[in-house]
């Protein structure tokens, strides 16, 4: 077993990629250029009304675990560069040990969500739009990171435009589980601002399994805002 992997969340070298169900991604690629090229020709159409659809399509991940869990907890963080990020605590993005003991992360970011992408009426998301995954988020931000904690391990990795720019860097284990994700939505979107805070709350009060805390550090002292605890 490679070092620092124990516990009933590990995955034990089980074959090549190919031969991992796909549920979600498809494990066999790592990166889908052609799909992220599609996304970012159409931002309109992936990204509606702006950088406030590419948070609920992030929160919506947070959501899915939260309901999976009977509960859990989100910050968004509005940033004074104009980035946002979106930390949860749930078990961290599904990380595998391919045939070669490497670390293999599910391609979240740079391939399509199978359930939604080519399916737009699967599901809406709060704003009324079609959720399309996570990889809509990084094909239309100008730089994505994603800190991923685990039971068996702690990595982050940053993507440009969706395209991985490190591997898996290793991070130093703190006891939690969760993922981190940090963007700064792409220029091709500055035509539209961040929604209204009043507008970011009711948005994601629709996902009651999920307890919701809006830090807003865009003025030097504003205050968080915890949905939850109105």
């Amino acid at each position: 077993m490679p070092p620092g992997l124990s516990g009933p969340d590990t995955w034990l070298m089980d074959g090549s990629r190919p031969s991992w169900t796909n549920t979600t991604h498809d494990w066999a690629r790592a990166t889908d250029l052609d799909h992220l090229a599609r996304i970012r020709h159409e931002p309109a159409e992936f990204a509606p009304g702006g950088p406030g659809h590419l948070v609920l399509e992030v929160v919506a991940y947070a959501a899915d675990e939260a309901a999976s869990r009977a509960g859990g907890r989100c910050t968004i963080t509005l940033h004074r560069d104009g980035s946002v990020s979106v930390a949860d605590d749930g078990r961290g993005t599904d990380t595998r040990v391919d045939e070669h003991g490497r670390f293999v992360k599910k391609p979240v970011m740079a391939t399509k969500d199978l359930r939604f992408f080519d399916f737009p009426d699967a599901e809406r998301l709060p704003d009324g739009h079609p959720r399309r995954g996570m990889s809509v988020v990084a094909a239309l931000s100008e730089w994505l990171i994603h800190a991923n904690r685990r039971l068996d391990g702690a990595w982050t990795q940053r993507y440009e435009h969706g395209v991985p720019v490190t591997g898996l860097e290793p991070l130093q284990a703190d006891g939690t589980t969760g993922t981190l994700v940090r963007f700064l939505p792409d220029k091709s979107l500055c035509s539209h601002t961040l929604p209204a805070l009043d507008d970011l709350r009711l948005w994601t009060a629709r996902w009651p399994d999920l307890r919701i805390l809006i830090d807003d550090r865009r003025a030097s002292k504003a205050p968080s805002t915890d949905r939850a605890a109105e």
